[in-house]
């Protein structure tokens, strides 16, 4: 498909993916379908945990289970788009297409986002205020809390699209990367958008750095609380502790690389965007859960149950 010409108003895009020869492609094919299932597999086995076992039925293991079905879902909605373009030399996406793709992509990374500052929150309050934890983070508490981050993550994306629905897009109608993205699609725009890509950066990259700022100290709170108490668990808790932060740096930084300066190409923005959009998600179950004593004793249960009912029938 060859882009249109500057004067037509821009019906499609073209996304150009990845350059490499077939088998570099093919190659990279298989290792993110098989990260795609790795993330697909872990978040769910996840979420039926946490659903299924009582024990977890705590604010925690509620905000992982949140954790777990953006992961679930902002893989979804990328992955499959790359897995594509892996496959074809350009891949074409009807212009309301890729507003949407934007818009849900947008809204699920920014209620993603928010849902790592509640997580924050929740262990700093479970950390300095352990006797009124659970009274403080009640059923309600932590409702409106999910609903505040999937909120925040709406009024976001909104936001986003509807400061660019209004510009006249004329083309080049290519976009060099393997999916919708803002930055992109912003630049086949006809006119100056410096402007709209300031709002977009103080809507988009502000809030990223704010919210990273905010976790680091959050973390770093909680880590000097930790090493202050000697106890049989703290080197542990101090190793979960470093891993959480790594795990929102690899989130953050590369968010905050693509959203937080003015919307220019730089060939490292598709590897940015792999890694918070596909790398993430599959990285999440590992720090998060998967690391926690309680959620593999739970996981151990559920197999088990399943087992021991198959074998029953």
């Amino acid at each position: 498909m060859e882009p249109q010409n500057v004067t037509n108003p821009v019906t499609e895009f073209v996304l150009l993916g990845f350059n490499y020869s077939l088998k570099i492609q093919q190659f990279l094919f298989m290792v993110f379908f098989i990260v795609y299932l790795m993330t697909c597999l872990g978040n769910i086995t996840i979420l039926t945990t946490v659903i299924t076992d009582y024990h977890l039925h705590i604010p925690m293991y509620f905000f992982l289970a949140n954790l777990a079905f953006t992961d679930i879902t902002e893989s979804s909605v990328n992955t499959p788009i790359l897995l594509s373009g892996l496959l074809s030399q350009h891949k074409t996406v009807p212009f309301k297409e890729c507003i949407f793709h934007m818009f849900v992509f947008h809204f699920i990374g920014g209620a993603h986002i928010f849902l790592l500052a509640v997580m924050a929150a929740d262990r700093y309050v479970a950390v300095h205020k352990p006797l009124q934890y659970l009274t403080i983070m009640n059923r309600e508490v932590c409702l409106g809390l999910v609903t505040g981050s999937w909120a925040g993550g709406f009024i976001h994306s909104a936001t986003q699209i509807a400061l660019l629905l209004p510009l006249p897009y004329c083309g080049p109608n290519t976009l060099d990367n393997f999916h919708c993205d803002v930055p992109q699609v912003l630049k086949v725009a006809c006119i100056d958008t410096y402007q709209t890509e300031l709002l977009m950066v103080s809507n988009g990259g502000l809030l990223l750095i704010v919210i990273f700022v905010l976790l680091l100290i959050s973390y770093t709170v909680i880590l000097v609380k930790i090493r202050r108490q000697v106890t049989g668990g703290t080197h542990k808790a101090l190793s979960t502790c470093i891993a959480q932060i790594m795990a929102i740096s690899i989130t953050f930084i590369p968010g905050i690389f693509i959203y937080a300066r003015p919307f220019k190409t730089f060939e490292l923005d598709k590897v940015a965007s792999i890694f918070f959009t596909v790398l993430v998600p599959v990285l999440n179950p590992m720090v998060y859960t998967l690391r926690n004593t309680e959620m593999k004793k739970a996981i151990r249960r559920l197999v088990s149950r399943v087992l021991f009912s198959g074998e029953r029938e």
